[in-house]
């Protein structure tokens, strides 16, 4: 930018700093010749920094700070300067100095032992304990003590700055309560860039407009005044307007679109009884998946209530002896394995609640919900052992597989991945099942989300009351969340990182 267009662009509070540091190059100095508060001078050194007139050098040295004591002492003097001063009226008992010194008992311990080990004093026994001036006592109220110098200086004070003889009072006043402590501050300074030197060369008008006001437009005075020129092109701070965590704003998304397809959705608190959690979806009371190493069971307390005799005798006969023409798993239900309290291990828990709940006249009917699952995985980049679940459900004597892969297919086609496909695969209370696999646009290649299917008669029976078909699925979104805002290390969706959260963009597909 040409140097005059420059000096139009610059603010009154950069007009009035920028001459000074041809000469001034610190914070205080250029607030006490420039006549503005810290704040603007920080403000006019930034803008100028912006536009590259000056550097701005920051320096970081140690400084002593007085505390409370330290402030105490410095006003009043130290407890062993008032000891000595009473002492040079004459020998005194224990008792009148520490009246007359008006010291605590603390401070009276702590003069005796440091006058002492100068011996300043003589301390002598009898009926009552006093104490008089010693030689080296007189010499040192002559002389004066370094700590009570050091403690009448201006604070703060640089310990680059300090004597010997000060800094040797400095040891001594840090191991003392309360009196003095270090601080490392940082000092700013400021220099003309060769650029910035060219604009003060030149000379820089202070009295120039900032803005125009309703008084100059009745006046007509804008007439003859000289306004500043705006710079739309330097940089300003970013600002960061309030937001919802990313991960929030991701679940809201998927909470609309199922909504836009005539969805419901299913709620339900993240603890249940095995019940619920496993039997309700014939998970057998055997099955591995039921061991503490993948689920987390709850002590206090350990057992929860099973819903009506119905429900609960229809799924033991479907354990026991199976339904709808299967044998069921062959062995003795046991009924306080199915009221174990667990952390829900998936939202496949909610498809089945809803199930027994259902009205036949409210068929057929479209389900999901979107919530947090607790399994107890080793935590590293790819595992969580709490972690947010998709599902959905669609119940209907119409519905078939056909259905349920043109409805996947069109909800991962919302969520950005045009390319979906489905592979054969086992789970537990599915059949027809299917592992969902998406085409990723950018990295080019096929990114597993979960598993999908119908579910099993043993499931459905026992719940519904009759055998239709249930389609459902139930992929983890967490990996979607995670390609989506470029994140490599799961710990990082659940993590209350400001800088990531204002920097978030806004799930939009």
């Amino acid at each position: 930018m040409e140097i005059e267009k420059l000096i139009r662009t610059l603010h009154p509070l950069e007009r009035k700093v920028l001459p000074l540091l041809d000469k001034f190059h610190t914070i205080d100095v250029l607030q006490e010749k420039s006549g503005l508060k810290d704040v603007e001078v920080m403000r006019a050194l930034q803008w100028l920094q912006n536009k590259s007139l000056i550097r701005v050098k920051e320096d970081l040295h140690e400084q002593a700070l007085l505390e409370e004591n330290g402030k105490l002492y410095a006003s009043k003097g130290l407890p062993e300067k008032r000891f000595l001063e009473i002492l040079a009226q004459g020998e005194q008992p224990i008792s009148e100095i520490l009246k007359k010194a008006q010291l605590s008992k603390d401070e009276l311990n702590s003069s005796l032992g440091i006058l002492k080990g100068k011996a300043a004093i003589d301390i002598k026994k009898g009926n009552c304990l006093s104490v008089s001036l010693a030689e080296n006592g007189k010499k040192l109220l002559d002389k004066g003590f370094p700590e009570q110098k050091l403690l009448d200086k201006s604070f703060p004070v640089e310990l680059k700055a300090l004597s010997d003889e000060e800094k040797f009072a400095l040891e001594n006043l840090k191991k003392r309560k309360d009196i003095i402590k270090l601080h490392i501050a940082k000092t700013k300074s400021a220099y003309l860039t060769s650029h910035g030197r060219k604009l003060v060369e030149r000379g820089i008008k202070v009295d120039v407009e900032d803005k125009i006001t309703p008084e100059m437009l009745r006046s007509g005075t804008w007439k003859n005044k000289e306004f500043r020129r705006f710079d739309i092109e330097i940089n300003v701070p970013k600002i960061y307007g309030g937001k919802r965590h990313f991960v929030k704003d991701a679940i809201d998304y998927i909470r609309k679109l199922m909504v836009s397809f005539g969805f419901k959705e299913m709620k339900g608190p993240l603890l249940q009884t095995s019940f619920w959690n496993f039997d309700s979806l014939f998970t057998a009371q055997d099955h591995p998946v039921r061991d503490l190493q993948d689920t987390f069971y709850i002590k206090e307390p350990e057992l929860g209530k099973l819903p009506d005799d119905a429900l609960v005798s229809r799924v033991r006969q479907a354990h026991e002896k199976g339904v709808a023409g299967s044998t069921g798993w062959q062995y003795q239900w046991s009924e306080k394995e199915a009221r174990k309290n667990v952390l829900r291990t998936h939202t496949t828990v909610l498809s089945a609640r809803t199930l027994a709940e259902i009205k036949k006249s409210d068929l057929p009917a479209k389900f999901f919900a979107i919530g947090r699952c607790f399994r107890n995985e080793t935590l590293d980049w790819a595992h969580l052992f709490e972690f947010n679940q998709f599902e959905g459900i669609v119940v209907g004597e119409d519905v078939n597989f056909a259905h349920h892969i043109g409805f996947l297919k069109e909800f991962f086609k919302r969520l950005g991945f045009e390319k979906a496909r489905f592979r054969p695969a086992y789970f537990p209370y599915t059949e027809m099942s299917l592992e969902i696999d998406v085409f990723h646009p950018v990295y080019k290649k096929w990114i597993e989300l979960g598993g999908s299917g119908i579910f099993r008669p043993e499931v459905v029976v026992p719940l519904l009351g009759k055998d239709i078909p249930v389609l459902a699925w139930g992929p983890g979104f967490d990996r979607i969340i995670m390609d989506y805002y470029k994140i490599n290390d799961m710990r990082e969706l659940y993590k209350n990182d400001l800088k990531k959260i204002r920097e978030a963009k806004s799930w939009i597909r």
